[in-house]
């Protein structure tokens, strides 16, 4: 995808775009109507200045589009409009024994029943035992906490797959 393409998209087209990359309806409607873009550097810097002005409903919208961590078949299932943009993310799972994959899985649980909402974590580049280790470590903050930390994750993420998507961009 070009920056041109982007910026010539249909609305709906655009909306569906970036829903790619963060799934809170208020952040994408921001992204979509601050079209054109001159550079990547402007989406990133619009990606955050969007997702700043996002309240904790739309965050929870955003975590919501998330599969659990570890969960392939969620992974697999969840969301197929991110299936292409998203490969890889969580590949360090791939990897890990049924014991850590057990342990995510009960802490994952864990964090759900406690929180409200599954853990989000920029899982490309980190081992299964990394994102278990974090996990841990988080579990037993507040929620409000879990919250800002998880939307800071989020940002990480919608970031990494702006970048992904645009990689080979170019404005004309």
């Amino acid at each position: 995808m070009t920056l041109d393409e982007l910026n010539n998209m249909d609305n709906a087209s655009a909306s569906t775009w970036f829903e790619q990359c963060c799934a809170a309806k208020s952040w994408i409607y921001h992204m979509v109507n601050a079209r054109p873009y001159s550079s990547l550097e402007l989406v990133e810097q619009e990606a955050r200045s969007a997702w700043a002005k996002c309240s904790d409903a739309d965050y929870l919208e955003a975590f919501q589009a998330h599969p659990m961590i570890g969960d392939i078949e969620s992974l697999r299932k969840k969301f197929a409009n991110t299936k292409a943009i998203a490969a890889g993310e969580q590949s360090g799972t791939a990897d890990a024994s049924e014991t850590v994959l057990l342990q995510l899985k009960e802490a994952n649980q864990a964090y759900v029943a406690k929180h409200g909402f599954i853990f989000i974590i920029c899982a490309t580049g980190l081992s299964a035992e990394k994102m278990l280790s974090e996990l841990q470590h988080r579990l037993p903050h507040s929620t409000a906490q879990e919250i800002i930390n998880a939307s800071a994750e989020q940002l990480k993420i919608t970031l990494l797959r702006i970048n992904k998507a645009l990689s080979t961009a170019s404005c004309a």
